[in-house]
């Protein structure tokens, strides 16, 4: 191990004081490519517990204490306890640097892996977090175009901070597996939350082909059958254009214009604001209209099925349908939840090879039931708290993974090229 003057971090334990040493990763570990065992060798009623790679990225963060699937090859190589599991290939480089301490004996270990196998004694917890914090420098080690590649003759040749310590080893991994152990609970928490608000948009609307929801608040109980009704009577329908992007007058003139780049904010209750912005010569230049705060909007295709409703006065592109309601008989709330349960309808029914898109008759005849305005404004209001707490309960867990970013940071010295 070569030592480096001064390579401290700045969080330090008070009864550790000897500096941290630059060390190859060759000294710490052996590594080896998991075995032939792939994704459709996944078997639930399988003998052996089993990862396939797929799921490092997807189930497992710095500690693997649990495992979820199985298979019936018993081949192939197998964990020991500590070993450090990180995948071998992925379209991104930042998805190849994903490394998670296994603490599990003779588990099937699936092919397109890294195993890194300490040959020296060292905290396995310890050396999976800081794995995943010096990928900035596992990073420069990748290789391939399309799909990017890391090996074990190139994992070896790196070299990380690391303290020789075993207290000091266990106490980082103590303090930063407590602090994920919170982040799980919290995600736990917050998969419940989502489980209950798919219970109620189940309960609180009638199934397809009825005309009562299974549950009712008392005050509507003996208001008889929800009405179908055409949409187009309830709400104005409109829709939107792209103003000519060959005109740079027509953009970013600071009116919010929602389009495709805008996907990404859509099921999310409001759009606040859109990446593309166009100006007042586009919408009287274009068939682009500005639509009131309040107004329910849906992609028709390219994401077909998704909706919000517009915090502010925006326009739209043609890729969106949009209505205001006529508030004294529907709810524009009420509107987006009944979007909301029909997305999977909506997806189903979109036609197209490259892109799939729902027509505009299809619209014009849309159906859907309908009970008392008040009514519809207790299930909205109902469900728009149960939105609230998910979205403070999603932020919360992004705010302790900011502090776990930062704790990380101070745990582990900085690098020194």
């Amino acid at each position: 191990m070569r030592k480096s003057e001064g390579l401290m971090p700045e969080f330090r334990f008070p009864e550790f004081i000897e500096p941290w040493e630059m060390t190859p990763l060759s000294i710490v570990c052996d590594v080896y490519r998991g075995g032939a065992f792939s994704k459709a060798d996944i078997d639930e009623n399988g003998t052996e517990l089993c990862i396939h790679y797929g799921e490092l990225f997807t189930k497992y963060n710095e500690v693997i204490k649990t495992i979820y699937s199985k298979t019936n090859k018993s081949d192939g190589i197998k964990s020991k306890i500590g070993d450090i599991l990180m995948p071998s290939s992925d379209v991104t480089p930042n998805g190849l640097v994903k490394a998670s301490a296994i603490l599990l004996d003779n588990v099937v270990l699936g092919g397109d892996m890294n195993i890194l196998r300490p040959k020296i004694i060292i905290n396995s917890i310890f050396l999976s977090y800081l794995l995943n914090y010096s990928r900035s420098e596992i990073i420069k080690l990748v290789s391939g175009t399309t799909v990017k590649h890391i090996y074990p003759s190139q994992i070896v040749t790196c070299q990380l901070p690391i303290i020789s310590n075993a207290l000091e080893q266990q106490k980082i991994a103590s303090c930063l597996s407590s602090l994920d152990e919170i982040i799980a609970a919290h995600s736990q928490k917050l998969e419940l939350l989502k489980d209950h608000k798919k219970s109620l948009l189940q309960n609180l609307f009638p199934k397809r082909g009825e005309k009562v929801p299974r549950y009712r608040f008392d005050e509507f109980v003996k208001d008889g059958d929800w009405v179908e009704r055409k949409l187009e009577e309830l709400a104005k329908r409109g829709s939107g254009h792209t103003p000519n992007k060959k005109a740079s007058n027509y953009y970013n003139g600071g009116i919010k214009w929602v389009s495709l780049a805008d996907s990404n904010k859509l099921d999310n209750r409001y759009i606040y604001d859109t990446k593309i912005q166009i100006s007042k010569e586009g919408i009287e230049n274009s068939s682009a209209v500005l639509h009131p705060a309040g107004t329910v909007i849906l992609s028709r295709d390219a994401g077909v099925g998704k909706s919000a409703v517009l915090y502010s006065e925006m326009a739209v592109s043609q890729h969106f349908i949009v209505w205001v309601c006529e508030e004294s008989k529907l709810s524009n709330w009420f509107l987006y939840y009944v979007f909301q349960i029909l997305k999977p309808v909506f997806e189903s029914i979109a036609v197209g090879s490259t892109i799939k898109t729902i027509g505009l008759p299809y619209f014009k005849e849309l159906l859907i039931v309908v009970p008392s305005i008040n009514e519809q404004l207790k299930i909205a209001s109902c469900l728009f708290s149960m939105d609230e707490l998910i979205a403070a309960q999603a932020e919360k867990i992004e705010q302790l993974k900011l502090h776990k970013k930062g704790l990380m940071q101070g745990l582990f010295p900085k690098m020194i090229d």
